[in-house]
């Protein structure tokens, strides 16, 4: 019988910031103010967009777009990272690792997509400003944000397939 390693691992410890646990609110604080305007900054932006008749335009709606991505962009990794520092336990378990770094990729990717849709608005409306309404219709945004929506996917699950089809590779 030849000796081979049957070992498995189901968890990773994270590396961290050597922070003191006297200093854990002084680093906490200023983690949790950035996360918290970050979040309701892009909230307030999403709202204001739908409230407002006048900001039912092209750009808006990349924007609005836009600012959901980075809500969801930065609730990927924050919230574990400031968990941690909190209570200590610095580990991870493999499920949660892919699942974090396979959303990270996707909110990543999707930003970047949704950037080069309202560059093309951009473009559009200043290189054919007289045909502007007409190119960008609503329909035509509907299909630029769900395009950069399925590329995302299928650049990130190229990447990382994703955690509930990993048996597929297997």
């Amino acid at each position: 019988m030849s000796p081979e390693n049957h070992s498995s691992v189901s968890e990773f410890l994270l590396l961290s910031l050597p922070i003191r646990p006297e200093q854990q609110a002084v680093f906490f604080t200023p983690y949790l103010g950035m996360y918290l305007t970050t979040v309701l900054g892009n909230l307030l932006i999403i709202l204001l967009i739908r409230l407002d008749s006048h900001l039912h335009i092209p750009v808006y709606f990349f924007l609005s777009h836009l600012a959901l991505t980075d809500v969801s962009f930065s609730s990927v990794t924050v919230p574990k990272m400031m968990m941690n520092t909190q209570t200590q336990h610095l580990a991870i378990f493999y499920k949660g690792c892919i699942s974090q770094t396979y959303f990270f990729i996707f909110f990543a990717d999707l930003d970047s997509f949704l950037i080069t849709s309202m560059a093309y608005d951009r473009y559009v409306a200043i290189c054919h400003p007289l045909h502007y309404a007409t190119i960008m219709g609503q329909s035509q945004c509907v299909m630029l944000v769900a395009g950069s929506r399925v590329i995302a996917l299928c650049v990130c699950s190229f990447a990382y397939p994703p955690p509930g089809l990993a048996f597929l590779l297997c």
